[in-house]
């Protein structure tokens, strides 16, 4: 038998999961199995999953899994597979089923369709491999759009959240001068990815200003639109600011699935030679995955939130 969280008489917040047990999923061609050790949390995990509306948005029906990151060892692998071997350690994304003891994942598959799987680098442990392919592809999908580069000064709106942490230290690896929003008690985990902190909310644009005389180039807003209009008051053109959360007319919005190939990939490199860090907030046993999404639906987690398995 195999365990897997479930929503399974209705979507809905932490108290409708359940941790239940099942005859284990077996690779069938062009797939592989993945025993999950670790699994991250994303915010659109539990927003798909919310109400019975948006699931079916996202092609979710009952009874349906929870969670897309995941990392683990590859114990099982279908007929026709290449690239693969019993005994790899994999990560990657699988939408809406990963909180699971197994997961099965198309070989030439996408976190959309039949999940992906990439080889873990030496140096990455799981937990952190496990908070990779979400986040990081939605950073590296934003600053594709915005480009940043030496002599730029970027505004990154949700600079603490869990795309946040990619971003701001991406846009430093590039060059760039950071600013990033967030709470008061964030301003030192912002320092310590390398941006410059500024609380959010009524005077923004003011406090950039002063912290900024010299103006600002370009802009990620990570959490809604706030930080996409102030860049417009500070003179940010459109093709120069991108959001994540929300649409904007005359702005171009960014998706992880159309991160460049190959952008996971760079970002695990990243990892696993010590130029990319990853905040881990919090972990916690499948157990009490009612504990860990509360905590992260809360949006008040400086990193990422893991469950173990």
């Amino acid at each position: 038998m195999s365990r897997a969280v479930q929503f399974v008489e209705s979507f809905g917040g932490p108290e409708s999961l359940q941790l239940r047990e099942m005859p284990e999923p077996q690779a069938g061609p062009g797939q592989i199995r993945v025993r999950v050790t670790a699994a991250g949390l994303n915010p659109m995990d539990w927003f798909m999953t919310s109400d019975a509306e948006t699931a079916a948005r996202f092609g979710l029906t009952l009874p349906s899994g929870f969670g897309t990151d995941y990392a683990g060892v590859v114990d099982q692998v279908g007929d026709g597979v290449t690239g693969f071997a019993t005994g790899d350690r994999v990560f990657g994304g699988a939408l809406s089923r990963t909180v699971a003891d197994h997961v099965v994942i198309d070989a030439a598959g996408t976190i959309a369709v039949g999940g992906d799987a990439h080889h873990t680098p030496d140096g990455v442990d799981d937990r952190t491999a496990a908070t990779l392919a979400i986040a990081g592809c939605t950073a590296a999908a934003a600053l594709a759009v915005v480009k940043p580069g030496p002599g730029d000064t970027v505004l990154i709106g949700g600079a603490g959240g869990g795309v946040g942490v990619f971003a701001v230290q991406l846009a430093v690896l590039a060059g760039a001068r950071v600013i990033g929003t967030g709470s008061a008690s964030s301003a030192d985990a912002l320092r310590a990815l390398g941006a410059e902190p500024v609380t959010y909310g009524e005077g923004l644009v003011e406090r950039v200003r002063a912290l900024a005389p010299g103006g600002v180039t370009a802009a990620m807003d990570l959490h809604a639109t706030d930080t996409a209009q102030a860049a417009r008051e500070l003179g940010v053109p459109d093709e120069r600011i991108t959001t994540i959360a929300a649409q904007v007319a005359g702005i171009t919005p960014a998706n992880g699935a159309n991160a460049a190939p190959g952008a996971i990939e760079e970002i695990a490199r990243l990892v696993a030679t010590g130029r990319l860090r990853v905040p881990l907030a919090a972990s916690f046993p499948v157990e009490r995955i009612r504990d860990a999404v509360e905590l992260q639906a809360a949006r008040h987690v400086h990193g990422k939130v893991v469950i173990e398995l």
